[in-house]
């Protein structure tokens, strides 16, 4: 940072986990995510998120979003106790009302990881404008191995690499280094410090230009993706939870992971 910028003012956030840091006179908001050990995101979290974008992220003059994280790894993924079948349809609905509402805002958003990135938490960075990553970073969508799906990947995928590859991530489980991620797609940029270079980044490109007009051309520039998300996020819902979650399968592996056992899958 120059010593133009003033320093970040911490705003207010309903979950002390989520730190929410306006950024160069309040034209940059970072969302830095601060869960040890490996950030998981619960339901809580999430409606942290979804204040942000509401309070802070509602200024008129703010250009762009910068999502990161504290600690060595961005996000383990989503909070598996908010998989069980008693849980699991509260959290999936905020958890998708989160991705409706960063459609609605249509704000740049840069997202800047490091360690692993899996899960819930590569969903949120994969939805990203630009995503910059450490050259350590792991980053995969594992749910199936834990007998479920996931549901916005299983949107966002396809359309940041090719459908062969998406596949594959979203069937096996299948980690891909930094490397591999920006030979296919998943990332933009490879950087030593994510969190320094994506800022850069935002301060050369977007802050010169016009805050309301990047929201028109990040909703425009996206018309296709975001239609497509708010059209078959429903779907892909249902078939989650009114299907999926009713399988003995779905359930046995969620327990089986929190039980720390392998899971017993059925014929």
């Amino acid at each position: 940072m120059d010593d133009a910028t003033p320093p970040p003012r911490s705003a207010p956030s309903p979950d002390p986990r989520l730190v929410v840091e306006p950024l160069d006179d309040g034209r940059i908001l970072r969302l830095r995510i601060d869960a040890p050990p490996g950030n998981v995101i619960d339901h809580a979290l999430v409606k942290a998120l979804r204040a942000a974008l509401a309070g802070p992220g509602g200024s008129p003059k703010l250009h762009a979003l910068l999502l990161t994280a504290a600690g060595k790894d961005f996000s383990f993924g989503a909070s598996i106790q908010d998989h069980l079948p008693e849980r699991v349809g509260p959290f999936l609905r905020e958890f998708h009302q989160l991705f409706r509402d960063l459609i609605e805002r249509s704000l740049p958003m840069v997202a800047a990881v490091r360690g692993r990135c899996l899960g819930g938490g590569l969903e949120l960075a994969a939805f990203a404008q630009r995503l910059v990553a450490a050259p350590d970073a792991e980053l995969g969508q594992p749910e199936i191995e834990l007998g479920v799906f996931a549901p916005i990947a299983s949107l966002v995928l396809p359309w940041r690499v090719r459908g062969g590859v998406s596949d594959e991530l979203l069937l096996t489980g299948r980690r891909v280094a930094a490397g591999e991620a920006k030979a296919i797609g998943l990332v933009d940029e490879v950087a030593d410090d994510p969190e320094v270079a994506a800022l850069a980044w935002i301060r050369a490109h977007l802050l010169s230009k016009s805050a309301s007009s990047l929201r028109y051309a990040a909703a425009a520039a996206r018309t296709r993706f975001h239609r497509a998300i708010v059209e078959l996020l429903d779907h892909v819902e249902r078939l989650y939870l009114g299907d999926l979650m009713h399988t003995p399968d779905a359930v046995e592996g969620v327990r089986a992971f929190l039980e720390k056992r392998s899971p017993r899958y059925g014929p």
